[in-house]
This record gives C-alpha cells, structure tokens and sequence, in this order.
C-alpha cells in the first residue's frame, strides 16, 4: 500500500527486457530485495539494491496497460516505498495497481499553481468526483472538475518542485489509478442490484444470525 505522497525523483539507468535500474538515494534507505517500491505510481518488487540504484522486475502486461514501456534511460520518475506499519499516512489509499493511462490535455497557469486537463477512458470516469482522490503517476491529487471524458487536477507549487508532474506537456501519457474507495462503493451498488442484502447473506448461511 501507498500513500502518493512521492518521496523522490529517480532516473532511468538501465532498461531490458522484464528489468529496469533506477538511480535513486532516498528510497534506498532500509529497502532490501523484495520490498516494494511505487514507479510512477506502479507497484514493482525490487530485485537488487546497490550503493545508488535498485532493479525491479517489469511484466510484459505492466509494460502495455501502463507508461512504464514509454520510458527511455535518463528519463526521472516519480517513487515511493510502500507504507510501514507505524508509518503516517499523508496521501490517500493508492495500491499501486494502474489502472489505465490518460492524456494530458492541457497545462494552464493559475496563480502560482498550473491546472492539468487530462483524458481518462470513459470505463474510469465514473469512479472521478469533484474533491475526490486519483493518483496520477503515483502522485496523490485532488480532483477539481470533471466529466465524462477528463478530469482536472491543480499541481501546486510543492508538487511541481518534488515530483516529476513540473515535466508535463500536452499529449504526454500518464499512469491513473483511481480511488479504491470509489470502485468498492461501486461493487456494492452493483451487488444491491442483484438483490446481495445482509437478510440475503443471512438466509442463506454466508452470516451468523443477527
């Protein structure tokens, strides 16, 4: 589990097949082959750890449902290690599962803040409120407008300056994971559809008697 509260910006070292190398220092601290570490808001297991970098193993299927295949060596990246148990949680719940990617649409100064416009396929947007949580390349944000087709987002000047998002331009491609919460509400809405009640789940031996 994540939180999107990204802790650095790493750099592409090294890009084979099922392997990528990044160049970091803060998220090395304590990380050990295993752990997990957020990759522009992708969760990947390290492999190997060394003085100033780690490796994490790609999956075919991560390369294509996210931009981890668009990234080329020297590219940075937003990270993050996975949330300790007696760690505080700053962002929202992000589980590092993208997904899918969006567009960036436009970037629009707004004081000292710039507004992101960005596309998202229609089977997300329906978990997109205004005031809700989404992460984009691992970065928690707040949705400040949205439709059926895209949402908003304001990246403030600390967002800009500790993450990757200051790189953004139009018609880059960016990882999206929605709010977890959003998708069980969702399921549940689906589920009183079919007429899955508490009585249901009761008479039929899936709950102890009330």
């Amino acid at each position: 589990m994540f939180t999107g509260i990204v802790e650095e910006s790493g750099i592409i070292r090294g890009i084979n097949p099922g392997r990528l190398t990044v160049e970091a220092k803060k998220v090395l601290e304590g990380t050990k082959p295993g752990d997990s570490i957020a990759i522009n808001g992708v969760c990947l297991t390290v492999t190997s750890v060394s003085k100033d970098n780690f490796s994490v193993e790609v999956m075919p299927e991560t390369m294509r449902r996210t931009n981890i295949g668009r990234l080329h060596y020297g590219d940075s990246v937003n990270l993050e290690r996975a949330v300790p148990t007696q760690g505080r949680f700053g962002g929202h719940f992000v589980q590092g599962h993208v997904d899918d990617v969006g567009k960036v649409l436009s970037l629009r100064p707004e004081g000292e803040a710039v507004i992101a416009r960005i596309s998202a396929p229609v089977r997300l947007m329906s978990y997109v409120v205004n005031k809700g949580f989404i992460a984009v390349n691992g970065v928690s944000l707040t949705v400040i407008e949205c439709d059926d087709f895209s949402f908003s987002v304001s990246l403030v000047t600390y967002t800009r300056k500790y993450t990757t998002l200051n790189n953004l331009k139009p018609g880059d491609m960016v990882n999206i994971e929605v709010d977890i919460i959003a998708k069980y509400v969702e399921r549940l809405k689906q589920r009183d559809n079919l007429g899955v009640t508490l009585d249901f789940l009761e008479e039929h031996g899936f709950l102890k008697a009330r």
